[in-house]
């Protein structure tokens, strides 16, 4: 049994894909396997992952959530590790990842470079060890990026048993299911080694600028938002900072809307009292709540 498992999906990725294996194959840790999805591509990204010794599964062009919950499926690893097919890792990732095992944690999350173009932006945050996902999500609420499934080392174990899966057919799907894995974990570790390059890159779903996919992305956001704040009603622990993250992300998405839609959209979020989640324990963020409240728009153009 291998000590992780690691999920790549692929869909028209032959100018990337290469540079995201070599990457993984030369990691200085070898206890790995590596699962890779051929979602249905129609370029030649298959013919180039064939030169490496990786599991195949080939299906339907379904999208990216089903992709990895059919990688998860075939994973025999102790942990499982996503890693999109347009991105690459640090040599010592695994490594880095494997000395933070000793504790036996659910999670451990690891650091993000943004490429972009010909600048590199590192975000390095603040390590940690042993931490509930509570107080985890705590802590990491404040971070730069939060539920990129790309950035966590997930137990397989607690995967399978808690049956998690990434929801079909959503745009958003590591904000619809990481945020809960984070926050139910019993044992969480953060190290603050920089190893996942995450490629911007234009065309990518993430960088649209399809109105309708904006409007399909809004959307689901509000949907996981109704799932998520749901799915932990009934657990007796503190959820200000859970909750408050989910509101704080929705009502940045719905900025993305046209006049029309987005007053239509925050009365929506009026209406589901979506604001009376943001926390709301300091002077600044009552301020910030109250400008909010009156135009999101207003705020993350002018304030923020």
């Amino acid at each position: 049994m291998p000590k992780f498992s690691v999920i790549v999906p692929v869909y028209n990725v032959e100018k990337y894909i290469k540079k995201c294996l070599d990457s993984i194959f030369n990691q200085s840790f070898k206890d790995f396997e590596v699962i890779v999805i051929n979602d249905g591509t129609k370029d030649n990204s298959m013919d180039i992952v064939k030169k490496y010794d990786v599991k195949i599964i080939e299906q339907e062009n379904k999208g990216l959530s089903e992709a990895r919950n059919a990688g998860v499926k075939k994973a025999t690893g102790d942990y499982i590790i996503f890693i999109d097919s347009d991105d690459y890792i640090e040599n010592d990732l695994f490594k880095e990842i494997n000395k933070s095992l000793d504790n036996n944690p659910d999670i451990v999350r690891y650091q993000a470079k943004l490429i972009k173009d010909d600048s590199t932006i590192s975000y390095n945050e603040e390590a940690f060890s042993g931490l509930t996902g509570v107080l985890a999500f705590e802590k990491m609420s404040k971070y730069h990026y939060v539920e990129p499934a790309c950035l966590y080392a997930i137990k397989r174990e607690y995967y399978e048993k808690n049956k998690y899966s990434f929801k079909k057919g959503m745009y958003h799907e590591d904000f619809g299911l990481l945020p809960l894995i984070i926050f139910k974990s019993n044992i969480v570790n953060s190290i603050n080694y920089c190893g996942y390059c995450y490629v911007e890159r234009c065309g990518s779903i993430m960088t649209t600028k399809d109105y309708d996919k904006i409007t399909k992305k809004v959307n689901d956001v509000f949907n996981h938002y109704i799932s998520l704040t749901n799915s932990v009603k009934d657990i007796n622990v503190d959820k200000r900072y859970f909750n408050s993250f989910l509101a704080s992300s929705l009502i940045f998405k719905v900025t993305e809307l046209n006049t029309k839609d987005y007053r239509v959209f925050k009365k929506k979020l009026k209406k589901e009292k979506v604001f009376d989640n943001l926390l709301n324990d300091t002077f600044k963020r009552k301020v910030k709540n109250c400008l909010l409240k009156i135009s999101p728009k207003m705020y993350y153009k002018f304030i923020k």
